[in-house]
């Protein structure tokens, strides 16, 4: 699952591959922003991503997609 964060008065996005399911992910986030705590998220690789809640400008998390293989997948 992407995840993209963007950061206030940064002009680069964070860009993150999650093994979370959509709802997972949005309930992380809901919970870091209600809570003003930071955001903790861990990409596949296991690196863990931390941002401080009061700093987010946006949370896109993608749709879960499932990967066509052959040539019928066009």
């Amino acid at each position: 699952m992407e995840v993209k964060i963007g950061i206030q008065n940064i002009g680069r996005e964070i860009v993150l591959e999650s093994t979370q399911d959509a709802d997972a992910l949005a309930t992380v986030v809901a919970d870091s922003i209600s809570k003003g705590t930071e955001l903790r998220l861990t990409d596949e690789k296991g690196r863990q991503i931390i941002i401080p809640a009061n700093v987010l400008g946006y949370v896109e998390i993608g749709a879960e997609e499932v990967r066509r293989v052959g040539f019928g997948a066009l």
